[in-house]
């Protein structure tokens, strides 16, 4: 039996990846869980899978929890989320916690020799060299749980990768594919919520009308695999049947391929090196009918042009970028700034910054924080 803690449980891949648990009980058990201040569905998955330890965000949350359940030993803070990602007993971890505060969760858990069930690309996107590194260090394995990295993973099974040409990540397009930037001013956050394919937090749903997603995984997908940024493409791809492809030397290419639900690659990682049933539904290509595919609009959606100049240049950059992200979504999502104030906030604060190694977790977090205040201060230049 395969003991798992999950990182981020209330979220929504940690909610996707507790369903595919409770329904392989005789393969999994629940060691740890964590989340931040949502202790009404903490509680209820505390009498559902009994963990021995969990973590919440803060100390009046912890309180919180603990006149809800018995049992679990209950920590919080920063201190106590990361003992749970070390806990000993732990095999797998699942590393859900969303943007820049799941890095230092995901590096205890690698330092303590865990395999990692990767689902937070922004670790990768901002500490790629030293999560890499500690990862090597330590033996710990990183699965990718991201739908498209999970698809190449699964694409280059028995591969080796001096074969492989190029990696093509596919993107739905988001709910404005096809708009031009004129159509985007006036989107309101309850429009870039709906997502046509997939069921997935506010933040990465934004991301994904931005196209900022797909630049982070491209950044993502370069530390997974090795690949520089001219042997990572993207294509658009409405019907989200295709999470990703490879293309070998000899110009052969492989696809992965499957129902758009996010339970499908968390299971992966979690049964990895096996294969167990999942409760998604079988892909029936006839009633599909026609897959299509395109490049995408650089210029209405300039993020992920961004994110592609950000890896290419290296060190603390991508950091930065994904911390002015992470502050202009933020922003939009609170009606402070409009949506296609985002892209303009993240280009002025790149801008800005005098790009530094990102060798070192202080020099990363140093980067995470100057983008933060910058950002946060150039948002009053801009009019929603």
């Amino acid at each position: 039996m395969k003991k798992i803690t999950v990182l981020g449980s209330t979220g929504s891949i940690g909610c996707s990846a507790l369903d595919v648990i409770g329904r392989n009980g005789d393969s999994f058990r629940i060691v740890g869980l964590t989340a931040g201040r949502n202790t009404e569905l903490l509680a209820r998955q505390i009498k559902a899978f009994s963990p021995a330890i969990v973590a919440v965000a803060d100390r009046r949350a912890a309180d919180a929890l603990a006149r809800k359940v018995k049992g679990p030993e209950i920590l919080w803070g920063p201190d106590g989320i990361d003992s749970v990602a070390a806990h000993p007993a732990a095999d797998l971890v699942i590393s859900s916690i969303v943007g820049s505060a799941g890095l230092m969760p995901t590096i205890s858990a690698i330092r303590a020799g865990k395999t990692i069930g990767l689902a937070n690309k922004e670790a990768l996107v901002m500490a790629g060299e030293v999560v890499m590194g500690e990862a090597k260090k330590y033996r710990a394995r990183i699965i990718p749980v991201d739908s498209e990295h999970s698809a190449v993973f699964q694409c280059l099974a028995g591969c080796r990768r001096r074969g492989v040409n190029r990696i093509i990540l596919t993107a739905s397009g988001g709910p404005f594919l096809n708009r031009k930037h004129k159509d985007l001013k006036r989107v309101k956050a309850k429009d870039a919520l709906k997502h046509p394919n997939w069921s997935m937090g506010k933040k990465i749903t934004v991301d994904s009308a931005t196209l900022m997603n797909k630049g982070l995984e491209v950044i993502e997908a370069h530390w997974l695999f090795g690949m520089p940024p001219d042997r990572i493409g993207v294509l658009i791809h409405p019907q989200s049947i295709v999470h990703s492809m490879v293309e070998f030397t000899d110009r052969s290419l492989l696809a992965q391929m499957s129902t758009p639900d996010m339970r499908g690659p968390i299971s992966y990682a979690l049964s990895y090196p096996r294969r167990i049933e999942t409760p998604i539904a079988s892909l029936e290509l006839d009633l599909v009918g026609a897959l299509t595919f395109g490049r995408p609009d650089f210029e209405t959606f300039p993020c992920l042009g961004y994110a592609y100049d950000a890896l290419r240049a290296g060190g603390t950059v991508p950091g930065v970028l994904n911390a002015a992200n992470e502050v202009a979504v933020n922003a939009f999502l609170e009606g402070r700034i409009g949506f296609t104030d985002i892209p303009v906030l993240i280009k002025k604060t790149v801008d800005r910054h005098s790009a530094d190694s990102a060798s070192s977790l202080d020099a990363v977090v140093q980067a995470d924080l100057w983008a933060r205040k910058t950002a946060r201060r150039l948002i009053r230049e801009i009019q929603p």
